[in-house]
């Protein structure tokens, strides 16, 4: 059985009032899986290999010397059994992105007619079926929910999209069954390629063409609609990339850093005219124009 590393993250004192923003801020310069809160002031912290969960250690050992930190190895099975089985469906405007075993009837949906979900645009609420895995992409990051929402603020119609570091693909499939095509989907983890595939064999409404690639690196081409759902570390290190993968008038979406990293996030993107802010628990979400 595949385990995954992680550590056991906790405080040998009291925390401050804002230690816990501090700690998850920290977190996103790290190739984190996925976060699973075992108790007040006690984390479980999963990442995508070894070595970035020893480099973790040894940095926030550093960083925070109230915590006790302990490197482990959990199961597979055991962690998405305990932390996925309770999961629900969630709805951002009329985009719902849900488990396979609460998949909403769609008839009984009625559209939000509110002016930022594009309810003109559809003859009925878009479901799409996530099969949550390590990882976020679930609709249940505060990320994800304003994505999606950025999504719908947008005429995608016939439109190119590519998402950068997409994960569950739950963005690139949210872009095609709003209308975006061809839309594409990049990343250079094999597991949640592999997850993004079983992903799209229960949404047979979206067209998604999924290719391995680092995003600092990759040439996909050019196209209408750039999502990144990252971290403010990355959006920055790949900002010259993601500027390159719109076209002229072309629109990004960035979202993955937390309040305190926006200024240096949008330095990274100067010169790109902001179209839209959005914020939800000190996570941002931003959508900027190319010239």
């Amino acid at each position: 059985m595949r385990t995954w590393p992680a550590l056991e993250v906790g405080r040998l004192k009291p925390a401050a009032k804002d230690g816990p923003d501090l700690l998850q801020a920290a977190l996103v310069d790290y190739r984190i899986a996925a976060i699973d809160e075992t108790a007040a002031d006690r984390w479980r912290v999963f990442f995508s290999n070894n070595a970035e969960r020893d480099r973790a250690a040894a940095n926030l050992t550093r960083q925070f010397p109230d915590l006790s930190l302990r490197p482990l190895d959990v199961p597979d099975e055991d962690w998405v059994a305990k932390s996925q089985a309770d999961l629900r469906a969630v709805r951002v405007g009329n985009i719902i992105v849900a488990p396979p075993w609460d998949i909403p009837h769609t008839g009984k949906l009625k559209l939000d007619f509110s002016p930022d979900f594009g309810a003109a645009r559809l003859r009925r609420p878009v479901v799409i079926v996530i099969k949550p895995s390590m990882g976020f992409g679930t609709g249940h990051h505060a990320t994800t929910r304003l994505c999606l929402a950025a999504l719908q603020r947008l005429d995608l119609q016939g439109k190119s999209a590519v998402d950068a570091g997409t994960g569950s693909a739950v963005l690139a499939m949210a872009a095609s069954r709003l209308g975006a095509a061809p839309v594409v989907g990049i990343d250079d983890d094999a597991n949640a390629l592999q997850a993004a595939e079983e992903n799209l064999t229960l949404n047979r409404g979206a067209e998604v063409t999924l290719t391995s690639a680092d995003l600092r690196s990759a040439s996909p081409g050019t196209f209408d609609l750039v999502t990144a759902n990252l971290t403010g570390a990355l959006l920055i290190e790949a900002a010259g990339r993601l500027r390159d993968l719109a076209k002229p008038g072309g629109r990004l979406i960035l979202s993955g850093f937390l309040r305190h990293e926006e200024a240096r996030v949008m330095a990274a993107y100067s010169g790109f005219a902001v179209t839209h802010r959005a914020e939800e628990e000190a996570w941002v979400c931003v959508s900027v124009q190319r010239p």
